[in-house]
């Protein structure tokens, strides 16, 4: 056995080696002919309060305008943001949730945590007395970090027993489970396209796996901690991720490698969350240490900071028109940026 592993680890090895051979650049290097950004803020637009425990995520709907949050005082709340209104408030049969999504229809949303089950909860077919109607996805045998929607009929959800699924939500059953990390996974993204998408766990990895044919494609390394967030790039060539130990990387999947590293004196806590603009070329990512630092994706710059969160950022979001950033923390609150 132990001959085995020494001839993984030398494959391994070699693997590295070659890859270390291709990269012949870096990003900020290769975008030096490109005018830095130099200081960019944000200012706060809305403060959407209601929420009496600490929010753990967010997500925005397709229209821009609603999103869900989910925090630990029991209640999944989705809300206008425009008017900083409470359209839903739904409440949950377990408060220890971890996550929630909007489904590109704008007809569902769902939650789940640390009762191992993802819920889906049907907007637009309401019960006076219990509110709205409900599906729950029962397998993991750990808890669920994070779920999104590729339509009303799939989702995708990852889990603290180290593997991710994808759903058949009218059946209730998975179709695909996705082995293959050696820790708990955290964070996922779904591409584009939808084709595909990317995991990141506490093995230090992040994984880009093919929903058509249920496989691991590429294995990405380089941090050194657990990822907690991670986050497909708007071209879906790239993917961001953001550690506990302190930094965000991007990641080129056609390089098969790291191209850069975002880390500075001014951002020393563990990243909880991560988002791109519309364009890709800022990036927001959420600290322990209650700010979300705002990066220069093509130079590898902190550009900037937003600070008025009174405990962890445990949630960034942009919406899909790229108008609006909405952050998320255990202060209780939801920020609006613009």
């Amino acid at each position: 056995m132990s001959d085995y592993r020494q001839q993984g680890e030398q494959l391994k090895a070699q693997l590295r080696a070659e890859r270390q051979q291709l990269a012949d650049t870096t990003l900020p290097r290769a975008s030096s002919s490109v005018e830095p950004l130099g200081r960019y803020d944000l200012r706060p637009r809305r403060l959407l309060r209601g929420h009496y425990g600490k929010i753990y995520s967010m997500h925005w709907a397709a229209d821009s305008q609603h999103l869900v949050s989910a925090s630990q005082d029991g209640k999944l709340l989705v809300w206008d943001a425009y008017t900083s209104a409470k359209i839903y408030a739904i409440p949950l049969k377990s408060s220890w949730v971890m996550t929630c999504a909007y489904a590109p229809s704008g007809n569902l949303v769902a939650s789940g945590g640390l009762d191992n089950i993802c819920t889906i909860y049907d907007l637009s077919k309401q019960e006076e007395s219990t509110g709205p109607i409900m599906k729950e996805l029962n397998h993991h045998t750990g808890y669920i970090s994070c779920c999104r929607f590729i339509n009303d009929r799939q989702i995708v959800t990852s889990s603290g027993d180290m593997t991710c699924a994808v759903w058949d939500i009218e059946r209730g059953i998975p179709v695909t489970v996705f082995t293959g990390h050696t820790g708990d996974v955290m964070s996922l993204s779904l591409s584009p396209d939808k084709q595909t998408f990317v995991s990141g766990a506490c093995d230090a990895t992040a994984k880009l796996w093919d929903m058509r044919d249920g496989k691991c494609k590429q294995t990405f390394e380089g941090h050194s901690l657990d990822i907690n967030a991670v986050n497909f790039f708007p071209s879906g060539f790239a993917f961001g991720t953001g550690s506990d130990d302190k930094t965000c990387k991007l990641f080129d999947i056609r390089a098969d490698q790291e191209i850069c590293t975002y880390a500075s004196e001014r951002a020393q806590a563990s990243v909880t969350s991560l988002a791109f603009s519309k364009s890709g070329r800022l990036l927001f990512a959420g600290y322990d240490d209650f700010n979300c630092n705002i990066w220069d994706t093509l130079k590898g710059e902190h550009v900037g900071v937003l600070a008025t969160h009174e405990n962890r950022v445990s949630c960034v979001g942009v919406s899909d028109d790229g108008m609006a950033l909405c952050t998320g923390s255990w202060d209780c609150t939801l920020r609006i940026w613009t």
